[in-house]
């Protein structure tokens, strides 16, 4: 799954952390995310997209 979390992330100034605590998940989480080594359960993908004031479907995206 391709994701533009770390993008969008940026464009609302929100840093890693602060981001994790909105959504009510760790650091590590939303870097782990941020980098493709995990996809989130449609839960944190609603909360996240929520947060980031978008759409999930713009958020994540289907890998070839």
């Amino acid at each position: 799954m391709e994701n533009s979390v770390g993008r969008r992330r940026r464009e609302a100034v929100l840093s890693q952390e602060q981001l994790a605590q909105l959504s009510g998940v760790s650091r590590q989480t939303i870097n782990a995310i941020e980098r493709g080594r995990y996809d989130p359960r449609l839960g944190l993908a609603f909360r996240l997209a929520a947060v980031l004031a978008c759409r999930v479907d713009e958020v994540f995206t289907p890998s070839d």
